[in-house]
């Protein structure tokens, strides 16, 4: 079984339902066909931070970025590292 995806605007419009329109969780996550726990799990996250709330694929939130950033730096740094390591071990075997 796949595990179903919503549009962002989906899941902002299905949070201003249960709190705009006042409808309860229960009853909104019925008619949209979504467990009540996955809806109320969207209103706390839109409660939180409804700029950055759903991000999506491809639109991380500032710390994901800088975590992701971070990430790739220390893999570069990693990979110079051997480098150097491996360039060493050749000189000090040429120097014997």
């Amino acid at each position: 079984m796949q595990r179903r995806k919503f549009s962002r605007e989906f899941k902002i419009e299905a949070v201003k339902l249960v709190g705009e329109r006042g409808v309860s969780a229960a009853q909104a996550g019925r008619d949209l066909g979504v467990h009540e726990n996955v809806l109320r799990k969207w209103v706390k996250e839109f409660g939180s931070d409804p700029v950055q709330a759903f991000p999506g694929h491809g639109q991380m939130k500032p710390e994901q970025q800088e975590i992701e950033r971070l990430r790739r730096e220390v893999a570069k740094l990693k990979a110079e590292r051997d480098i150097l390591k491996k360039a060493a071990a050749y000189f000090a075997k040429e120097a014997t």
